[in-house]
């Protein structure tokens, strides 16, 4: 796989010069390998025979083992969204994949494997019942330290609407106002009646 980045490099041109210059017609040419996305990569051979100015090779038709899926493409071979993939692979219930040029990609062989052997399923599958993850949070914010912040805030902030704390946190913190909203509800139910 390669993207235009390296495509420029390979033909020796700045990559503003190939994208006004040289993209147009190359892309007429040759398809991106994950139609749609926002990073075009390309199939390296059919990318060289281009530059080289050789017939460029057809790539194979039909669904092959070594295929690389993207997320959308993973997750219409597992009938669940792209953002589920993603959790998926971030909780270990699909192998972590491997990233080129930016994109996520799993082998096809690993996502047929997991559809027929879904994690929880079978022999051995699964945590017993009844049993959790460990102790339980009180609540989602607990031990964040923004949430003395946000007690400190609520505590001077008088008849100041919370949204207005929040955005003046967020401003000054970092994070964002939704967040620093959540934090100002969850400090004015914990904090004692002052």
């Amino acid at each position: 796989m390669i993207n235009e980045a390296d495509i420029a490099q390979q033909a020796g041109v700045p990559l503003a010069t190939w994208r006004r210059r040289d993209a147009p017609a190359f892309r007429q040419r040759v398809a991106s390998l994950f139609p749609g996305s926002r990073i075009l990569i390309y199939d390296l051979a059919q990318a060289r025979a281009y530059l080289a100015g050789t017939p460029i090779p057809v790539l194979p038709a039909g669904e092959h083992p070594d295929d690389l899926l993207n997320d959308e493409e993973t997750a219409a071979v597992l009938d669940v969204t792209a953002s589920t993939v993603r959790g998926y692979a971030t909780r270990g219930y699909l192998s972590a994949g491997r990233t080129i040029y930016s994109i996520r990609v799993w082998p096809r062989r690993d996502i047929e494997e997991r559809l027929k052997n879904p994690p929880g399923q079978g022999k051995g599958g699964g945590r017993p019942p009844g049993t959790g993850k460990g102790p339980r949070k009180a609540h989602a914010y607990e031990d964040d330290p923004r949430l003395h912040t946000a007690t400190t805030a609520l505590s001077t902030a008088g008849d100041t609407p919370r949204h207005h704390i929040a955005a003046a946190l967020a401003q000054q913190h970092g994070g964002s106002t939704r967040t620093w909203e959540r934090l100002l509800t969850q400090a004015s139910q914990t904090s004692p009646p002052g």
